[in-house]
């Protein structure tokens, strides 16, 4: 048997991956993987690190496949801060001028908060200063949705959320579900929000940490919206005063998306806030149908 000789070079050998990859197929997966292997090879041929920089790099990867597990996902904290979720969501959620934007949901959804009527206090233990939400949730023609889910959940005022801190925080605090009424109005009470550090105690975090990359979050409050006919809407409404807002940790301040958190009074001796905001909601698009 003939010996065959394949010189494999830092020209080629992109294309030599990449034509073993194909040989599967074109589907999506061999296509995106054969795309990663060309960037990440690009990547190696303009940085061209020493063989111990490389070990280094991929005992970082190690790392933050140890820190991940049911209740914390390291990949997905990467994922963010490098605006990789980000730009997914941006490419895959695309709205028609006028509609709220999308943002990313958040680590810390959870999908059985409960069902409050209009205008309950979502704050079950009382910590913090008092706010009013109150809004209308609307068509592109200005037209009310009636019947809209919205579901709402948000960090305390020291900038945590209930599922972080469950010996601290009564089980579903700062979280609800409401429908909007005839009119397509919303209403529940809550506490201000405060902005809080994303994880730095892990790989991620610690990195670029060190690298004096944003790690802070400005004030919000997370949303979704949902109703029959329309294209769900997942988003924050983000605190215009609070001074990182210019750099979100996770990039997902949008104009759209900056609230006006007004100074309504005092009440029990605590500050009292109001918010007034509106959702616009887009018209589900007709299903493609397959070739």
């Amino acid at each position: 048997m003939s010996a065959v000789s394949i010189a494999f070079s830092e020209r080629n050998l992109s294309d030599v991956v990449g034509e073993r990859l194909t040989r599967a197929g074109q589907d999506d997966l061999v296509r995106g993987l054969a795309a990663v292997v060309t960037h990440l090879h690009q990547v190696v041929r303009e940085v061209r690190p020493t063989a111990a920089q490389w070990r280094s790099a991929v005992d970082f990867l190690t790392e933050v496949g140890h820190a991940a597990d049911e209740r914390r996902q390291e990949w997905v904290l990467l994922s963010d801060l490098l605006g990789v979720t980000a730009l997914v969501e941006e490419i895959n959620s695309r709205r028609p001028r006028g509609a709220t934007p999308d943002t990313l949901r958040g680590l810390f959804y959870r999908a059985d908060a409960p069902r409050l009527p209009l205008g309950a206090d979502i704050c079950l233990d009382g910590r913090g200063e008092p706010l009013s939400v109150s809004g209308h949730v609307r068509d592109l023609d200005g037209e009310p949705v009636a019947g809209a889910t919205i579901e709402t959940w948000q960090a305390n005022a020291q900038g945590f959320y209930e599922n972080q801190q469950p010996d601290l925080q009564p089980e579903f605090n700062l979280r609800g579900v409401f429908q909007t009424d005839a009119d397509g109005r919303f209403a529940w009470r809550t506490v201000k929000p405060g902005g809080y550090k994303v994880p730095d105690d892990g790989p991620v975090g610690q990195l670029l940490g060190r690298l004096g990359y944003p790690l802070r979050r400005p004030a919000h409050l997370h949303v979704i919206v949902s109703a029959a006919g329309f294209d769900t809407l997942t988003t924050h409404v983000y605190d215009g005063c609070d001074p990182h807002l210019h750099e979100d940790a996770i990039l997902g301040v949008k104009p759209g998306l900056v609230g006006d958190f007004r100074r309504a009074g005092e009440a029990a001796e605590r500050p009292a806030w109001s918010l007034d905001f509106d959702f616009v909601m887009a018209r589900a698009r007709p299903a493609r149908r397959s070739a």
